[in-house]
């Protein structure tokens, strides 16, 4: 079994908290909009947030990967999307991320997220068999997701 290391510099343990999801069957490009959008937030305002989106009340802003995305009908957001499989996902690491800080004795309600950070994992090769004896490939990319929050 390999070793993961965190993206993050100059980790303090006793100032920061951090959480990660290793090898996830979610959507790269998808972890990576909420990533973006929850950075900055306090925990329960992330998970609030994105319990809106699951129940698709709010949006996720679309930034980057925004090619033939509609526009959303919330304030100040062009295009965006509601991706709730990466959005139960990444609340069960705020969860993650909640309880590791309660096991340290920090403040859950100042902690802040500072840095969220979401690399491509491995890929998974496999083959669909078709007609007439062929086959095509169906690969599946697995995705790493890893939040740090700093107690303010």
């Amino acid at each position: 079994m390999s070793k993961f290391n965190y993206s993050f510099q100059h980790y303090d343990p006793k100032k920061h908290v951090k959480a990660s999801l290793r090898e996830k069957g979610i959507s790269h490009k998808h972890a990576r909009e909420i990533a973006v959008s929850i950075k900055g937030l306090q925990i329960d305002k992330a998970k609030e947030y994105l319990n809106l989106v699951i129940y698709r009340k709010r949006s996720i802003p679309f930034k980057r990967y925004n090619k033939h995305v509609g526009h959303r009908s919330d304030p100040q957001i062009m295009s965006g999307r509601y991706p709730r499989k990466s959005a139960t996902e990444v609340i069960k690491l705020l969860d993650n991320l909640e309880s590791n800080a309660e096991y340290k004795g920090m403040n859950l309600d100042n902690l802040k997220i500072i840095n969220a950070t979401v690399h491509k994992g491995i890929c998974v090769k496999r083959f669909i068999p078709r007609a007439m004896g062929r086959s095509s490939p169906k690969n599946n990319f697995l995705t790493h997701v890893e939040l740090v929050a700093q107690e303010l």
